[in-house]
């Protein structure tokens, strides 16, 4: 009685179980197919809703990459950046030798100051030239012309007094009264006498006649040579300021500063390595990456969908499913080839495209020349 009491209650324990469990299964089954009735009617909904053409690109900065060079052939003596730094417009970015170019300005301001100095003591004997072609064409003034005749007047009674001494002196001489060198001090009192009379008297002369036409010519000879002069020194000091301009216009090219406010993506060229305005490749390559775009290759036979303006996401295989958004920022004008290889079996390599540009909304990075897949949303049915 007891054993058979035990198994109704298994029994009874088995059926409530298999109730349970089919119950619960059964439940399961049901949330599953409406999940999966759900998930069709959403698909069903997304694509009646929203029609999209998918392109391949990929990532470049706003201003696409710039190699910085210079403008100059030289040595490079310092490079001031490294790659990933963040330079603003204008910051120096490397430095050339450039001693030579400092030389050359130092010597042409040194030549400079010396040709100056020589003008103005060309300048100071024009001055002079004139100074003495005018005294010589107005004459000597009622004063002067006064004073050497007054000058020369005071020496003719010394000349008469030496010559009396000096005719005496012979006399006595002859009849032995006095020595022979008595005479002859007499004879060289009466000469100096003489001679200063006459210095007197070509004074007087002078400052008493009119212009003498070689004087003049002199005068203006002087004048011209020194005018000349100056004209030689102009033309000196402008081409050593030339040299000057030049050389520090060199010397500004030896500092080779960012032209755009960005990222050092590369430094191609370390100091003491030689840079040349032919190189292609410069001392560094700079990009504003403030902002992303996208580079597609559009189909040509999706160009009439596309517009700007219109949204768009990009999605990468290196980032799974994730989804960056952008939008149509610009479209091309002429078809061309592809650019951008997606290496798939069901690539059209001979198919034309037309470039289209997608912005990337702020906030979201993706590196440089990363390929893409974009995703351009080109009509909404609401």
């Amino acid at each position: 009685m007891k054993k058979t009491l035990i198994l109704s209650v298994i029994a009874i324990l088995l059926t409530i179980f298999s109730i349970v469990y089919f119950s619960n299964f059964r439940t399961n089954q049901i949330e599953q197919k409406v999940s999966a009735e759900q998930k069709t009617a959403d698909e069903q909904i997304l694509t009646r809703t929203t029609k999209t053409v998918v392109a391949p690109g990929y990532i470049e900065p706003i201003s696409e990459e710039i190699e910085v060079g210079s403008e100059i052939a030289g040595k490079l003596k310092q490079v001031l950046v490294e790659e990933g730094e963040q330079v603003l417009k204008g910051q120096q970015i490397a430095i050339l030798e450039n001693s030579e170019f400092e030389a050359n300005i130092i010597n042409a301001k040194a030549q400079i100051v010396t040709l100056r100095s020589q003008k103005e003591t060309a300048e100071a004997k024009i001055l002079q030239a004139k100074t003495d072609k005018t005294r010589i064409a107005n004459g000597s003034k009622s004063e002067e012309r006064r004073e050497a005749k007054i000058n020369y007047d005071s020496t003719l009674p010394n000349v008469e007094n030496s010559k009396r001494e000096f005719e005496r002196r012979q006399k006595l001489y002859q009849s032995g009264d006095v020595s022979r060198e008595e005479l002859e001090r007499a004879k060289n009192a009466y000469e100096n006498s003489v001679k200063q009379s006459d210095v007197q008297k070509a004074k007087f002369n002078v400052v008493n006649s009119d212009a003498r036409k070689d004087d003049l010519d002199k005068a203006d000879s002087a004048i011209r040579l020194a005018e000349t002069q100056i004209r030689e020194f102009d033309t000196q000091i402008r081409e050593a300021e030339t040299r000057v301009r030049t050389a520090e216009a060199n010397l500004s090219k030896t500092i080779v500063k960012a032209p755009i406010t960005g990222v050092i993506l590369r430094k191609r060229l370390q100091a003491g390595e030689t840079i040349s305005p032919d190189n292609p490749k410069g001392i560094v390559t700079i990009a504003d990456v403030s902002a992303l775009r996208i580079r597609v290759d559009l189909d040509e036979t999706d160009v009439a969908k596309v517009k700007i303006g219109q949204s768009a996401y990009v999605v990468a295989d290196t980032f799974g499913e994730q989804k960056f958004t952008a939008k149509v920022v610009k479209i091309g004008q002429i078809l061309g080839r592809k650019n951008v290889r997606t290496e798939r079996p069901t690539e059209k390599v001979d198919t034309k495209i037309l470039e289209v540009l997608l912005e990337l909304d702020k906030g979201q990075n993706l590196p440089l020349q990363l390929r893409v897949d974009a995703y351009i949303e080109t009509e909404k049915n609401l």
